[in-house]
This record gives C-alpha cells, sequence and structure tokens, in this order.
C-alpha cells in the first residue's frame, strides 16, 4: 500500500518488549500499513523506528505529494509470540513468590510527598492503556511480527466473534445470569445490590511476616468482611491476581486500580499505610459494585481461610470459561432494540467525556501533588524563614534591656514562636487534605484508563454487526446478530451508568472533607495568631 503522513492525537506508551511503539502528541508519523489488525496501524517516526500504535490516536494528514520516508532502523528485539498463561501452582504463598519488586522498602529516605514524583501526572494516557479500534479478524503479515496483544486478546481469543454471530454455546447457570435493567428512556444500570446484601469490607491491621525462615518478608494486610466477621489475611500479590481475574472475566466493567507495585515513603510505617489505604479504595469500589461484589472470584478472596481450598478455588477461577466473550452470555439485557444512531451518539459523547475526564483529573492530581510537596517543603520554610525574623527582633530588643524585662521582646518573640508552629501545621497538613485527594484521583485514573478498552470492544462488535448487514445474512439471523450487539451495547451503558453515580456520591464527599480539612486548617492557623496577638495586650 502507499504511505501516507499522519499526526499523534494523543500519547500512547507502547509496551516493553512488543511491537508497540511509543509515540506522542503532536507527533507526525510516516503510516506504512493500516492492516495490521485490531484496530493497529504500522508506521515510522522520526527518528526512523518502526512500531505499532491504535489507530485512533492519529489522525491522517492531507498532503498535495507523497511524503518522505525516514530511513528504517532496524531493531533486533525479539517480538516472538508468547504465552502467559496463569501457573496452577500449589502453595498458598509459593504461587507468587517470584516478586518482580519487594513488598517492603527498603529505604527510609525522606520524600515531600507520596505523589511529587510521579511523571505521569502531567501527561495524558503516558501509563494506561489507551484507546485503541479493534476488529475480531486478526492479521499477522507484515514486516512487524506482533506480540499477543493483550489489551483485548482475551475478549477475542474466547469468541468475540462467535458471541456476535451467535455460535458461542456455554451453559450458563441460573447463578451466573446478570440483569440489566431500564431505568429512563435511553438510560440503564445493572441489577442493583439489595438493601439487605450490601456489605462492607475493612482493610487493617497491616503486619510484617516471613517464611523461609526469615529470608522473604512481606506485608499481609486483614481483611474483615461485614456480612461474617471473618478476618483473612492477603497479601499485595493476592490483590494482584484477583485483579487480574476480574479485568479478564469482566470484559465491560471498569476495574478499579491497584496501589503502584512500588511506592517511596518517608519510612517503611508510611509506605504500608499508604499502600493500605489504596487497598481500601479498590474494595470499597468492588463491593459498591453490582457484579464485582457477587463474582465468585471475589467472595473466594474473601472468605476462604484454608489452604486447601484456596489452592481449589484459585485454579478454578483460572480455569473458569465465562470469561471475555463468553461473559456477554451471562448478560440479561432488555429486549427492546437500541437505535443505531442513538448508541453511535452515546458512545461517542462518553468518549469524548471520558477522555476529557482523565485529562482534568490527571491535571488536578498535579496540581495536588504540586501543592503537597510545597505545603511540606516551600511553604513551611518561608513560615520557619517569618518566624525566624520576628524571634531575632524580639531577642534583639531582649538583649538591650536585660536589666527589666521587656514584654514587647516577649510577645515578638511569641510571635516568632507562632510562625515557627503555623510552619509545623504546613507540613503535617498534606496528609490531612491533599494525599487522601491524590489517594481517591489515583482510582479515579485507573478506572478512566479502563474505558478505552472497554470502547474499543463495542466498536469491534459494531463492525462485525455491518459486516453481516453487508453480506445479506438472512432477516432472523441478523436480528440475532443486532439482539447480540445490543446486549454489548447495554453492558457499556449500563457500566458507564454506574460509574457516573458513583462519581458523583463519591467525589461530593471527597471534596466535602477536603474543604473541612483546610477549613480545619486555616482556623488553628488564625486561632495561634489570635492567641499571639492576647501578648500585646
Amino acid at each position: 500500500m502507499s504511505h501516507f503522513q499522519a499526526k499523534a492525537l494523543y500519547d500512547f506508551h507502547g509496551e516493553p518488549n512488543t511491537a508497540e511503539m511509543t509515540i506522542s502528541a503532536g507527533e507526525l508519523l510516516t503510516v506504512t500499513r493500516t492492516d495490521v489488525g485490531e484496530g493497529w496501524w504500522e508506521g515510522l517516526n522520526s527518528q526512523g523506528k518502526s512500531g505499532l500504535f491504535p489507530e485512533a490516536y492519529v489522525e491522517k494528514l492531507t498532503s498535495t505529494g507523497p511524503p518522505p520516508i525516514p530511513a528504517p532502523v532496524f531493531q533486533n528485539d525479539d517480538w516472538t509470540e508468547t504465552n502467559q498463561t496463569s501457573q496452577d501452582n500449589d502453595g498458598w504463598d509459593d504461587d507468587w513468590d517470584e516478586d518482580p519488586y519487594s513488598e517492603i522498602p527498603n529505604t527510609r529516605q525522606p520524600r515531600e510527598s507520596l505523589y511529587a514524583n510521579d511523571p505521569n501526572l502531567h501527561a495524558f494516557g503516558k501509563d494506561v492503556d489507551t484507546i485503541s479500534e479493534m476488529s475480531f479478524g486478526v492479521d499477522n503479515k507484515g514486516t512487524v511480527t506482533k506480540k499477543s496483544f493483550n489489551r483485548f486478546s482475551t475478549f477475542v481469543k474466547s469468541g468475540g466473534e462467535s458471541y456476535i454471530l451467535g455460535t458461542l454455546k456455554v451453559h450458563i447457570e441460573e447463578s451466573n445470569k446478570i440483569s440489566i435493567i431500564k431505568i429512563d428512556d435511553g438510560i440503564c444500570c445493572w441489577a442493583p445490590i439489595p438493601p439487605g446484601d450490601y456489605y462492607t469490607v475493612v482493610v487493617a491491621s497491616p503486619k510484617k511476616e516471613s517464611k523461609l525462615k526469615g529470608l522473604k518478608s512481606f506485608i499481609a494486610y486483614q481483611l474483615t468482611p461485614s456480612f461474617n466477621k471473618i478476618q483473612v489475611s492477603r497479601r499485595y500479590k493476592h490483590f494482584d491476581w484477583l485483579h487480574e481475574r476480574l479485568t479478564e472475566k469482566f470484559s465491560f466493567i471498569a476495574v478499579p486500580p491497584l496501589p503502584d507495585k512500588q511506592i517511596s515513603g518517608r519510612y517503611e510505617e508510611q509506605f504500608i499505610e499508604h499502600r493500605r489505604v489504596q487497598l481500601q479504595e479498590f474494595v470499597n469500589w468492588v463491593c459498591r459494585h453490582p457484579v464485582l461484589c457477587n463474582s465468585e472470584v471475589w467472595k473466594h478472596f474473601l472468605t476462604c481461610t484454608d489452604d486447601k481450598l484456596w489452592k481449589q478455588g484459585k485454579r478454578q477461577a483460572e480455569k473458569d470459561s465465562l470469561v471475555g466473550a463468553n461473559f456477554c452470555l451471562c448478560i440479561e439485557a432488555p429486549d427492546k432494540n437500541l437505535l443505531q444512531s442513538f448508541v453511535d451518539d452515546t458512545v461517542e459523547t462518553n468518549i469524548n467525556f471520558i477522555h476529557s475526564l482523565d485529562a482534568a483529573v490527571k491535571n488536578l492530581m498535579a496540581t495536588a501533588a504540586d501543592q503537597s510537596r510545597k505545603y511540606a517543603t516551600a511553604f513551611k520554610k518561608e513560615y520557619t524563614k517569618i518566624g525566624e525574623s520576628f524571634y531575632s527582633l524580639g531577642t534583639a530588643i531582649e538583649c538591650v534591656e536585660k536589666a527589666t524585662p521587656s514584654d514587647l521582646a516577649t510577645g515578638i518573640k511569641r510571635v516568632g514562636t507562632a510562625y515557627f508552629e503555623i510552619g509545623k501545621f504546613f507540613e503535617e497538613q498534606p496528609k490531612l487534605d491533599w494525599e487522601p485527594l491524590l489517594d481517591k484521583l489515583y482510582m479515579y485514573k485507573g478506572i478512566t484508563s479502563s474505558f478505552p478498552d472497554i470502547f474499543a470492544i463495542h466498536k469491534g462488535a459494531q463492525q462485525k454487526r455491518k459486516e453481516c448487514e453487508k453480506i445479506n445474512m438472512p432477516p432472523a439471523q441478523l436480528s440475532e446478530v443486532r439482539k447480540r450487539t445490543d446486549t454489548v451495547s447495554y453492558a457499556i451503558f449500563a457500566e458507564l451508568q454506574h460509574f457516573k453515580v458513583e462519581r458523583d456520591a463519591d467525589l461530593k464527599v471527597t471534596m466535602k472533607n477536603y474543604l473541612n480539612q483546610q477549613i480545619n486548617f486555616y482556623k488553628k492557623i488564625v486561632e495561634k495568631l489570635e492567641n499571639t496577638l492576647q501578648a500585646f495586650d
């Protein structure tokens, strides 16, 4: 095919050791192939490096003449296809012994903010699976050999095309069925959690444990569900395994993120507590989700206390057949057909909304991290400097009037002391307002980054429906194809509605907490200054 130039609309961070190429918004690319499949294009950047990037993240540029093609730089990267399957190890902890990171930080060097050094706060999409367009057809031809892409592989490999065409046959138990109900015209939601079935889970009492006679150390968190009050102990790697299972199984659900695998802190206790707080955020979101909170793998994670039963449940979850496309068979959607124009408009509106929300969240995270750092460093330093200046003045006056104690000198020194204490207020304040806000925003950043994959799966289903319409499929069969495509749409709309409801309620509480802490903070400063003022009465 002929080559053409394209401009990157968004940042895209390619996965290491794959054929994916990192691109930056505004970068000019030379597209060499558009038939790679799964919504990917192949091209060259300005350095001549060849790789794959999502079609949806670039726009084709019109040109009056053929663009110059950078000389390709041949790479020796190994892009051979690899299979990443879950291991069926039998040990309660041995399944996760080979940690690619340390669960306990080895350094206690000070740091201004838990988020201060996050390089991704200023960039949209740097650390997320970005918007990609997919089709169910996979083409491995071409100059670049793709590594198996994990973004949509579960849905595609589990029979995405077969589901749309109606050839996917899996027996569904009644207990696995999930209902979507219509609330209003054009609005639907997952069947809500019955009031009597709602429960909470507390993540508490993190403690350092060891194995292999102390050679391996890790932090264990104690989880206590409200429905049975039985405590279970879980490591971070157990959470990691759970997250992978939930993401693999529920193709249309935005599973909240786990804490980063490495979190720097002032000292070990801060690292542990911060991770506990973020794990609590993850658990809270799952508990409030009508689908996730009732999933078998989640209940197993929350309730299993026996080593043998844990292994059995783990193997069962990893062999679950109702994942990806098969999960669609569990969904009982409304019978009403959806207008294609309504579907297209709704999806487009929400794609734009998620894009804007993601950018806004990351921008606020950058601001909050900057404020948290300044509170603990620059602002504290400034108020300490003010305090030193006043205290020096009081000391100077006191030296001159040694014979008779000076009330003025004492008062001015009290002013200096007050500003010292205000500086300490600033140092301690971020943990009460900015850092809780950052923890909440971190969760929303992870959730918004899940939606591009969900939209891509929906686009793939729509493309398959259009293909069926073009080949003059028999009306009865085409009607079933449209019904199954509508099920995909209903599922995505239900998830978007759940996200909207949770977002509105959750962020309202978050903002109230933040503002209350800010008000209390400045009240403390006013109170400190008012008390100091009395020294001059």
